[in-house]
């Protein structure tokens, strides 16, 4: 296609984001062909450090660009994301792909001719779709790793994990291997890849996104965006928050451009700052850039108060719920295919299987009690801001940070789960680095069906203080 007058190699365009590529395809200034090319180039060239994906098809992502371009030059793109390098996590279903959900236990032989809501308004908007990102087993687990596909590692540090279980897409978005990453988040799983990797994503209010089939993990998981930048995470909601019938949960559909208001600011919102949510401990690098980015919100006229919900730590409220779906995910398994389920899942669901129905009924009473207590607090503040994290990216190939003692992922993400359990509206976005250079994560919450306002905190402070990435992945020497 004609260039600009400035000419952009292959490497060039696959440093842009989505917004920057439509405009170029517009104004026939690069092509979606060329934009795919780029983002299959950086496939090979970074993936083999960092195993973001466990599936590409370059066969299928080039005829989608064709056709897109073909579109394009006859001045009819079909949606709003025509073009643009994608990919889905292999939870979710793809039409001629297989998904395995990191488990052996799921052949690869198929068939597989089903696209799920997500997958077919990406692919329905004109997405290019490049493939699929890693997840650890069944998406059990806040680190990305998997007897079927290996370890998921940080490009800020490959010695480092990724995060989970959308740790696939988080390593993709960083690098830019692909544009538009679609994460799913049962307990923090799009936040916690987004904080260690310096990414943005949003785990929106739940319902506004379709999730068919229903996860294992019932109400607590929501599906959504991942990219590099707030604005091209609101680009891709416009696309998937559609409403879909296979999807018996989803309340009243909010179909809406998410993109609208989103450079509106922060000035007379409401903030509440909690900086430990009144019982984390936060390591002290991580809580500087987190109260740095704070005063950048109350810069740009937001009315911030430092003050905690009101919570206690809701741990043992998520445990029932999360421990109980882990057991259904191990009673749907054939008995001859257990042994090759992850160890740290079968003892999670050994620990569902042990809950009694009284005592989960009662865990679904507290859950609907804290619900209604961040409901009533919303009523005082718009917002929520917390750190995404209380540490960065600990070493890959462990659970949790070698010798800190801790039994379990959902020890070290206490940010994250509660607002599982409240079905809020939650983003992450880089706001600085730890000592030890690795990203930290801007954690903010909202009412429930108030995306609107968490997108727009999130870009207002991305406008001001714009994030960075690796040119490529970082191998310490």
């Amino acid at each position: 296609m004609p260039q600009s007058s400035t000419p952009l190699s292959s490497t060039d365009l696959g440093e842009l984001g989505a917004g920057e590529l439509l405009g170029l395809y517009a104004r026939k200034a690069a092509s979606p062909v060329e934009a795919t090319e780029a983002a299959l180039d950086r496939i090979r060239r970074f993936d083999g450090a960092v195993n973001a994906y466990v599936l590409v098809d370059e066969d299928s992502a080039r005829a989608d660009a064709k056709a897109s371009e073909a579109r394009w030059m006859a001045g009819r793109p079909i949606g709003p994301v025509d073009g643009v390098p994608s990919s889905i996590k292999d939870l979710t279903f793809t039409r001629g792909w297989p998904t395995r959900k990191g488990s052996k236990t799921i052949a690869a032989d198929g068939p597989w001719e089903v696209d799920a809501p997500f997958t077919a308004f990406m692919r329905g908007a004109g997405a290019v779709l490049l493939g699929k990102t890693t997840t650890p087993e069944f998406g059990w687990k806040g680190v990305t790793d998997s007897a079927l596909t290996g370890i998921t590692r940080n490009p800020w540090n490959v010695n480092t994990t990724a995060g989970g279980s959308s740790g696939g897409a988080g390593a993709a978005a960083a690098l830019n291997m692909g544009v538009l990453h679609q994460g799913s988040d049962a307990g923090g799983s799009i936040r916690i890849p987004c904080g260690f990797t310096g990414t943005a994503g949003i785990k929106p209010t739940f319902g506004i996104i379709p999730q068919w089939p229903a996860s294992a993990m019932g109400t607590t998981s929501h599906l959504g965006p991942m990219a590099r930048t707030i604005a091209d995470v609101a680009l891709m909601m416009t696309v998937v928050g559609q409403a879909d019938d296979r999807d018996w949960y989803m309340g009243a559909p909010i179909s809406r451009d998410w993109r609208l208001g989103l450079d509106q600011g922060v000035r007379g919102l409401r903030i509440a700052f909690s900086p430990t949510l009144g019982y984390v401990n936060v390591r002290e690098d991580v809580a500087r850039e987190v109260r740095k980015a704070v005063e950048v919100l109350a810069a740009l006229g937001a009315i911030v108060d430092e003050v905690d919900p009101g919570f206690e730590d809701p741990i043992e409220i998520f445990n029932a719920h999360w421990f109980a779906g882990a057991a259904k995910i191990l009673a749907n398994t054939p008995a001859d295919q257990r042994a090759l389920i992850d160890p740290g899942l079968r003892r999670v669901a050994e620990l569902g299987t042990g809950i009694d129905i009284v005592d989960y009924m009662r865990a679904v009473d507290a859950r609907v009690a804290l619900g209604e207590r961040m409901a009533a607090f919303h009523q005082r503040y718009d917002l929520l801001v917390t750190p995404s994290l209380p540490i960065t990216a600990f070493e890959a190939g462990h659970d949790v940070p070698p010798g800190s003692g801790l039994d379990h992922w959902m020890q070290w993400t206490p940010f994250t789960y509660p607002f599982n359990l409240t079905q809020q509206p939650a983003a992450s976005v880089q706001c600085g680095f730890g000592d030890d250079g690795l990203p930290v994560g801007l954690h903010i919450v909202g009412p429930r069906f108030r995306d609107e306002l968490v997108l727009r905190a999130a870009r207002a402070y991305e406008l001001t203080c714009p994030p960075r990435f690796p040119t490529a992945p970082v191998v310490p020497g």
